[in-house]
């Protein structure tokens, strides 16, 4: 074969063929530097928000410090934001164009797998204190055994007096944990069971003492030290706890990965990687030409239910708010709705070397190339799913080309693998155009999830992108 035919070989699978891109091929050094002052920021914003009321706090805390105005109290401005219970917040950025013509929205959760408290936890057995939990969202068990874990949280007392509790994150705090069987004695108990019968949740229990209160002659005195501990240093007794909402979680803060510290090792990562963006995104817009809105939702590792959760009323009420405000029909909302655009912000499993088996590698999103959108998701048949249609799908790869977004489509896992849901299909409902767009993650839902920070700082960039374009 002559020179000139393998040139115009070359040229013509160039130009027929895609070619998925490696964000650090292309990444200059004033783009390396970006990449990783954004993965820093990340990071505390990982360590600062480890559950979903901390993370509506944190996202406040710095819409403030932009200049956003509580959109409930009815303050003048264009940048707004909306705090509904303290466990779902919107932000909101004033556009040029009347709300009638659509609106821009990233809808993320800021909710993560987790052991939450039950109502009455406190227990001791074997001269041991310890608390009893029930899972959160879906978790692998024995991750979450033999590990430092932190209990944050609050406690609403009867006399409506407020306890915030985080301990087992400073260097001084104690942790707790979930104790194993030790491998001498575990394989009846664990290893000749599945993996699904050999670690029960009924015995994910947190041990957090073991000091007795009295004599011999005290009942429950492995428990009674406890709850005295607890009422001396937060004023709680026990029935607080049925008014409580306390979460276990890894303790400890989020970490650079590897020797050349191109990865983010830590807890939360679903979906805060996505809330994140999301938020870094919508501070940095100013004066776009639509309404922009970031949302983050509670709820979503549990199916969207509640009042916190994606198929609320919020949104609704959100649209109708800012219609009231420009002066316009409040009762248009479902016009407003059905003329917008939306991405649902949420994260996707990343193909894992290790088990190539469980992922259809054409379809597969890899670490390093950048934000991977699904068309849909769901599972065998697309069940449970949105479905963006081909116009969609066609503008947003238009738009992450004009604004040099690193993207790559993928779906999660193989067609009768499994699969998985998000908010996208609770947002479709009001009629909008939407997709699910995120960064891909290893080790998804477990203690310690991994992110390439290329991926992530490609997360923010679609974002911003998003909410800026025509």
């Amino acid at each position: 074969m002559e020179a000139s035919e393998k040139n115009e070989l070359k040229e013509l699978r160039e130009r027929l063929m895609i070619s998925p891109t490696l964000v650090w091929d292309q990444a200059n050094p004033a783009l390396r530097e970006a990449i990783t002052a954004y993965g820093e920021e990340y990071k505390t914003f990982l360590d600062r928000a480890k559950t979903e009321r901390e993370a509506v706090a944190e996202i406040e805390r710095q819409a403030k410090a932009r200049g956003f105005v509580d959109l409930a109290a009815n303050a003048p401005g264009p940048k707004s934001y909306y705090n509904y219970k303290g466990k779902t917040i919107v932000l909101v950025v004033q556009g040029r164009r009347p709300l009638t013509a659509g609106l821009r929205l990233v809808g993320t959760h800021i909710d993560s797998p987790r052991l939450d408290l039950k109502q009455y936890p406190v227990y001791e057995d074997t001269d041991l204190a310890f608390l009893k939990t029930h899972y959160y969202g879906g978790i692998k068990k024995y991750q979450w055994l033999a590990r430092p874990l932190a209990i944050h949280g609050v406690v609403l007392k009867a006399d409506g007096s407020r306890v915030e509790l985080v301990v087992g994150e400073n260097p001084g705090d104690p942790v707790f944990t979930v104790c194993d069987l030790l491998p001498h004695l575990a394989r009846k108990s664990q290893m000749d069971k599945k993996v699904s019968d050999a670690f029960e949740g009924e015995k994910l229990n947190v041990l957090v003492g073991s000091l007795p209160l009295g004599d011999k002659e005290t009942k429950d005195r492995f428990k009674l030290y406890l709850l005295n501990h607890l009422e001396e240093k937060y004023g709680i007794r026990e029935e607080d706890f049925i008014s409580a909402e306390l979460e276990v979680v890894p303790a400890g803060p989020a970490r650079d990965l590897g020797w050349d510290r191109s990865l983010v090792g830590g807890y939360g990562q679903d979906d805060r990687s996505c809330s994140y963006a999301a938020l870094a995104a919508v501070l940095e817009t100013e004066a776009p030409e639509y309404t922009s809105l970031a949302l983050f939702y509670d709820k979503e590792e549990v199916g969207s239910d509640g009042n916190t959760a994606a198929k609320s009323c919020l949104l609704e009420e959100i649209v109708e708010t800012l219609l009231e405000r420009a002066g316009e029909n409040p009762q248009a909302r479902r016009r407003v709705l059905m003329a917008s655009k939306a991405i649902s912000g949420d994260v996707t499993g990343a193909l894992d070397p290790d088990y190539p088996e469980v992922h259809e590698k054409r379809n597969a999103a890899k670490m390093g190339y950048g934000v991977a959108f699904h068309k849909y998701g769901g599972s065998g048949g697309k069940y449970n799913t949105n479905d963006s249609n081909a116009e969609y799908v066609a503008w947003i790869r238009k738009i992450f080309q004009e604004y040099g977004v690193v993207w790559q489509a993928g779906q999660l896992g193989k067609v009768d693998e499994g699969g998985g849901g998000t908010i996208a299909k609770y947002l479709a409902i009001h009629g909008l155009e939407i997709i699910d767009c995120g960064t891909p993650l290893l080790s998804m839902h477990s203690p310690f999830e991994v992110a390439s920070k290329a991926d992530l700082y490609m997360t923010f960039k679609a974002y911003r992108a998003f909410f800026n374009a025509l």
